[in-house]
């Protein structure tokens, strides 16, 4: 069966592994080498496990331990052209690292990954969508301002998706960031807000999607609570537990797996 394991989803560091204890990937190392240890040893992952980094872009909360990450296993760093081009030059995957071009299909682990372009404020930006062996799809999808095209239809046929709802409007707008940060987030270009997560949960519950985890929450213009009323709010015409199951994934991992 399949699994996906949040252990890290914030603005301050991010980390998804899929796979089991025998072999999997990471999308994203977004912090330091010794919590992303401890976040798999709480879920009983060996390192050794880990066949492949992904890396969705370049920002900091993506990538901050990828280094060390690297230069301790030498997994492979898969990625988008540019957004390899800039973690090499800019000195953030050991050198003793195997780089690949996610330009099509990959397999690792068995399972066929793919990557499509999401609309944010960096050089290059994806999610990806994963084809499991037991012939299940998943997509972890975060740091977009808006839904594309191309995002729908990369999104449509998982039954599982880990979808970014960043944060509650009026607590952006009301809040001490700075005025060009505010705007920043909220252009089409920075993050997904939790009613236009929403929107998008409902159109893929009637395309057969049952399986969502919230994630990339802001811990200052967000809240659990508030980012999972709004979206069973706007489900009203569903039944939770029956139609569709949600849940929010961890700042850190406490440990457990989404099985789909």
């Amino acid at each position: 069966m399949a699994r996906l394991y949040p252990l890290f989803s914030s603005s301050k560091g991010n980390s998804t592994f899929i796979g089991n204890e025998k072999g999997g990937i990471l999308i994203d190392a977004g912090v330091s080498f010794k919590r992303l240890s401890a976040a798999l040893d709480v879920n009983n992952i060996p390192l050794t496990a880990i066949q492949g980094v992904f890396i969705t872009h370049g920002h900091s909360d993506h990538i901050s331990g990828l280094k060390m990450l690297t230069a301790k296993t030498g997994c492979s760093v898969y990625g988008q052209k540019k957004t390899l081009r800039q973690l090499v030059d800019s000195d953030k995957i050991s050198p003793n690292a195997y780089i690949v071009e996610v330009s099509d299909k990959i397999t690792v682990c068995g399972m066929e990954i793919s990557c499509f372009n999401t609309p944010h404020d960096t050089i290059q930006s994806c999610g990806y969508k994963i084809h499991t062996p037991d012939d299940k799809y998943c997509a972890v999808c975060t740091d977009l301002g808006h839904i594309t095209e191309e995002v729908d239809n990369a999104l449509t046929g998982c039954k599982m998706i880990l979808l970014e709802s960043n944060y509650d409007e009026n607590m952006l707008r009301t809040g001490n960031y700075p005025f060009h940060l505010k705007e920043r987030i909220l252009s089409s270009n920075g993050h997904l807000s939790n009613p236009d997560c929403a929107v998008q949960i409902g159109k893929l519950i009637k395309r057969g999607t049952t399986h969502f985890l919230l994630g990339h929450l802001s811990q200052d213009n967000n809240r659990p609570q508030i980012a999972d009323k709004t979206t069973t709010d706007y489900l009203s015409e569903f039944t939770r537990g029956k139609d569709y199951l949600l849940g929010i994934a961890p700042v850190e991992t406490k440990g457990g797996a989404v099985i789909f």
